[in-house]
């Protein structure tokens, strides 16, 4: 079963910022959410105020699902999915996507040998774990690697969930994820050292002094920057 025709199981693999809120989307998109399982339980009752879902054990949750999202650090994707593969987890035709923004489709190998189709799917925005991300999802683009023949699957997810996919071959991940990190840290440094200078000469709410600031001048920058690739 594919994204396009019909209705698609999920189980989320991570109880963070950013599973429940892609479970959420599909869930609204006419997908039925089967369950959640927690790498770590410090988060899973802020997941389960935004996903009604049970919590499952992940070889339990593999099993009744048709699509697996693996929102969990890049840094341990690779092992579970092989840890997984050793206990037989994965089956053919079982859509298996993780969420990290440096890594592509082969990190999925162990899944893929199995028979499961692997996806690569980042959404490029900051979350906050609450259903306000519902919202800027819409307004989102999606980096999209798979391989080829799979690629409208993931392409579709992406769309179902109301954003916009963006391919990005696998060799360019790494360059797609650096992109990403240096957007991220440097807004977070600049706005919260301006934030620190207001509040040190007596501001109250230095945030909303610069909210209107710093969205036009970040709106202004990327205008800027799309001018002059015409």
């Amino acid at each position: 079963m594919t994204a396009q025709s019909g209705r698609l199981g999920v189980g989320i693999i991570g109880a963070g910022k950013v599973g429940p809120v892609l479970g959420a989307a599909l869930a609204g998109a006419g997908h039925a959410i089967v369950g959640i399982a927690a790498v770590s339980e410090r988060n899973l009752e802020r997941a389960q105020a935004l996903l009604d879902v049970p919590v499952l054990e992940i070889p339990q949750l593999i099993e009744r699902s048709e699509l697996v999202i693996l929102a969990i650090p890049e840094k341990e994707i690779e092992q579970l999915v092989a840890g997984l593969a050793a206990t037989g987890a994965w089956q053919p035709g079982q859509i298996v996507m993780h969420t990290a923004p440096g890594l592509g489709f082969l990190a999925l190998g162990a899944a893929t040998a199995a028979g499961a189709i692997p996806l690569a799917v980042h959404p490029a925005m900051a979350f906050t774990g609450t259903s306000m991300d519902l919202v800027r999802l819409r307004e989102s683009y999606c980096a999209v690697t798979a391989p080829t023949p799979v690629l409208p699957i993931g392409q579709a997810l992406v769309v179902e969930m109301g954003a916009e996919p963006i391919i990005i071959a696998e060799v360019d991940r790494p360059a797609y994820a650096e992109a990403i990190a240096t957007a991220t840290s440097f807004s977070a440094a600049i706005v919260g050292q301006a934030v620190g200078l207001l509040s040190g000469i007596g501001i109250e709410q230095p945030g909303a002094v610069l909210g209107p600031l710093v969205r036009a001048s970040v709106e202004n920058a990327l205008q800027a920057a799309a001018a002059d690739r015409l």
